[in-house]
């Protein structure tokens, strides 16, 4: 569907992929426009919500300027699926014996591994570009605290929230391996910290902005060069920490399934992430808040709440929305809510079938808590068309 609402009431329009928004986004959404450098305008995705500062599912291409916050603090975030060489029946009866040895290969929630788990050499390779980084910002150190001396042990973890492995069947009753997970511990410390020098650095004018979250770096300022080498850095650790998550999960699954093998490359996308790209005769750097890119014919994943429907989708190239598409179902309550709302028994009726956990401290996960993820892909049809409908069998979370 093309776009369904039109905000003009800042200094560009925000353009919008759904009619399913609360107020607080919108509000978001129109700080968001009155801010100087935004080119063209801003796209909301239909899995549109409320963030800190930038709204989750924005898309904001600007020139001249970054806003930290607008990335936000879980950089590079994003999706990791594979399909095997496996169908339906050749998965057992029963899947827990394959959670648990997923869950002791892979640390997950505050965990790490008691060792490096990746190769010396792309450590190495890392930490040299990490090096001039945290020698010009000695306060990063402080602001990672244990998290740098063990970044290296985080590559191959999930860590928390919403982040998951699952096992998925598509429509050919293949299997499929699905991750979500980012930059981690040092990724996290690398966004509080360059938030709070962006907002030190407009000094007065901070009071001035719609927002104070939105404070951002001036292009060809010290600390806006220093942010992009950052922010790529950790975009990069958080594509290293996918693939290396990836083995880890294969290698775990070998001993309990028929042989088998990755059929295809697998996908890998961030959607928490700053890159420069073409857009409107102009050369600018978009920002994707909660959204993935989908150039023509670019393959992405967007998944559903655990227990629903996620998808393979190959990108239209849609120039509206900056060759972007939403980055999953989208919440529609708060964590608070969804434990106010619905208990565990509302959980093991919303996840039947997969073999996950069912305490009480998922049920901020629970589907209800999410947008209906079959809405959410009909109101993009203009931006990505289906390739794969994949259904968890198989759920981990921190």
């Amino acid at each position: 569907m093309p776009v369904q609402i039109e905000l003009d009431k800042g200094k560009v329009p925000v353009k919008i992929y759904t009619t399913d928004v609360d107020s607080a986004s919108l509000d978001q959404l129109g700080n968001l426009s009155q801010m100087p450098f935004i080119h063209s305008h801003i796209a909301a995705m239909p899995d549109v919500h409320v963030g800190i500062g930038a709204t989750v599912g924005s898309v904001i291409p600007s020139k001249g300027a970054i806003i930290p916050a607008a990335v936000g603090v879980d950089i590079g975030c994003g999706m990791n699926a594979v399909r095997l060489s496996l169908k339906a029946h050749d998965l057992p009866d029963t899947l827990v014996r394959l959670r648990s040895a997923i869950e002791a290969k892979v640390p997950v929630g505050f965990e790490w591994h008691k060792r490096e788990a990746i190769q010396a050499a792309t450590l190495k390779q890392m930490d040299y570009h990490l090096q001039p980084i945290t020698d010009k910002h000695p306060g990063l150190i402080k602001m990672m605290r244990d998290f740098h001396h063990v970044w290296g042990r985080q590559l191959g973890t999930l860590g928390g929230g919403n982040h998951f492995i699952e096992l998925c069947l598509d429509e050919n009753d293949d299997v499929w391996v699905m991750l979500h997970s980012g930059s981690r511990g040092i990724g996290n410390a690398i966004g509080r910290y360059f938030i709070i020098k962006a907002k030190k650095d407009m000094g007065r004018m901070l009071g001035q902005l719609p927002d104070k979250e939105l404070a951002y770096f001036e292009e060809g300022s010290q600390h806006f060069d220093d942010y992009i080498e950052a922010v790529g850095w950790a975009q990069d650790y958080a594509t290293v920490n996918r693939r290396e998550m990836m083995r880890l999960v294969l290698t775990a699954m070998k001993p309990l399934l028929p042989a088998f093998k990755p059929t295809r490359e697998a996908i890998n996308c961030h959607h928490n992430y700053v890159q420069k790209e073409t857009h409107f005769n102009a050369d600018v750097y978009v920002t994707r808040k909660g959204a993935i890119s989908a150039q023509e014919g670019e393959l992405g994943i967007i998944p559903g709440s655990m227990g629903a429907k996620s998808f393979i989708v190959r990108g239209l190239g849609n120039a509206q929305s900056f060759c972007s598409c939403s980055h999953g179902a989208g919440r529609r309550m708060s964590r608070t809510q969804a434990k106010r709302q619905f208990n565990t028994r509302d959980l093991f009726e919303q996840t039947e079938g997969v073999e996950c956990r069912k305490d009480k401290n998922m049920v901020d996960e629970i589907p209800g808590a999410y947008k209906d993820i079959d809405v959410v892909m009909q109101n993009q049809s203009d931006l990505v068309e289906v390739v794969h409908t994949l259904k968890q069998v198989l759920c981990i979370k921190g």
